[in-house]
């Protein structure tokens, strides 16, 4: 990047130029970004580098857009969204921005709001510097506001684009999903049909089985995401129970559903909750299908339900290629899909929709619980749900929102 000018002094005042002073303060500005940031609700598990994502790159664009000499034409253009973009960049950063926002699970008003902070903190700071005395400071201060509303325009511009692929996207899995099982089955009911009871006949009605189970899981996770998307939210009553037995009835079917997978149960410790049946079935088949989705052949794939001081613990744990770090930082985020580069093509292909992780996240939160992942290549691949067994009295109705 060119350097900017040297700053002019006046005797009796400060003349830092607002460009000059975006170079010279980046970092307590990034931090002001970064901790306002924080304060978004999808935020609460991101890493520092996922925080400040490319807000220095768009405060630079932003001070050598300052020092370049505009005509009145060009920065009414600019004010309107119809910036000139820059030669040979495929993609701003702004532009950038928004996209990834939307893939960590931020919305719109969320997104906006940051450079809306961002803006309050750089002229703030600016002005603790007595820098706004400065004889140019109104125009500086107009160039700025050009500079962050483009690139503010950008992020929107990104955002909405990567919402409507989403959509998109979930609609063309969708079909692709639900094509392959539906015509197994169509194919196993019609053998059926004309066979007599036989070994062959039995594996044919197992694969339909199998089949069926398949898609009521794609289907009641499609309805969930939509429900929680809508707003709409999806209500959960709570009933004193034994979780460990919830627990044994998962595994049961995991088993059945993934035969060629080698499955070892632990129990231990008193496991009574407040919790939704029903719902945490769910959450607890998503992890384990989602263990065997990924999961080597040759190693077990275990479900551990320990308790300790008020919680009750459920660790399901596969071995196999260690899920890289920036892909846990949007694991549990829906229609996300990592690069997954060490995963088989069939890996990939069967947990295309990624809404199993997502909708596990949303179910224990309201159940005011935590769901944690670890990945390595030594220790493998764990997710590990904390209930808490007192969160809600036996009969409470509650409800899952998303974004909770």
């Amino acid at each position: 990047m060119t350097e900017l000018p040297p700053v002019q002094h006046v005797k009796g005042v400060s003349s830092l130029r607002l460009c000059q002073f975006l170079v010279d303060h980046i970092e307590p500005i990034l931090a002001e970004w970064e901790a306002f940031a924080r304060s978004l609700p999808p935020a609460e598990t991101l890493s520092t580098r996922a925080l400040r994502d490319h807000a220095k790159q768009m405060l630079l664009v932003i001070a050598r857009d300052m020092r370049t000499s505009q005509t009145e034409a060009e920065r009414e253009s600019k004010g309107k969204g119809h910036a000139v973009p820059e030669p040979l960049v495929k993609e701003s950063a702004a532009e950038e921005h928004g996209a990834e926002r939307q893939m960590l699970g931020f919305d719109l008003n969320e997104m906006v709001s940051e450079y809306r902070a961002l803006r309050s903190a750089v002229l703030r700071l600016w002005k603790l510097e007595d820098a706004s005395r400065n004889p140019s400071a109104m125009d500086e201060i107009a160039r700025f506001n050009e500079g962050i509303d483009q690139a503010l325009a950008e992020s929107v511009a990104a955002f909405s684009h990567k919402m409507a692929e989403s959509r998109d996207t979930l609609m063309a899995v969708m079909g692709h999903e639900l094509r392959s099982p539906l015509a197994a089955l169509k194919n196993c009911l019609h053998w059926l049909r004309h066979q007599e009871p036989n070994p062959q006949r039995d594996q044919a009605f197992q694969i339909g089985t199998r089949s069926i189970a398949s898609m009521e899981r794609l289907i009641c996770d499609l309805i969930e995401y939509t429900r929680m998307r809508l707003g709409n939210g999806t209500v959960l009553v709570a009933q004193r129970g034994d979780l460990d037995r919830v627990c044994r009835e998962s595994f049961a079917a995991a088993k059945m559903a993934h035969p060629a997978h080698y499955f070892v149960y632990q129990g231990a410790g008193e496991t009574n909750a407040a919790f939704d049946s029903a719902r945490m079935n769910q959450v607890l088949t998503n992890l384990l299908d989602n263990a065997a989705q990924h999961g080597d052949l040759h190693s077990p794939i275990t479900m551990a339900v320990r308790s300790a001081s008020g919680w009750v613990a459920i660790t399901v744990t596969n071995q196999g290629d260690a899920i890289q770090e920036e892909e846990l930082q949007t694991i549990f985020e829906p229609l996300v899909q990592g690069s997954q580069s060490a995963r088989s093509v069939e890996a990939k292909r069967s947990t295309s929709m990624g809404l199993g992780l997502f909708i596990a996240r949303q179910i224990v939160t309201a159940h005011g619980g935590t769901i944690e992942v670890t990945s390595s290549l030594e220790a493998g691949t764990a997710f590990t749900v904390r209930i808490p067994v007192a969160a809600h009295h036996p009969g409470e109705v509650f409800q899952v929102v998303e974004g909770m």
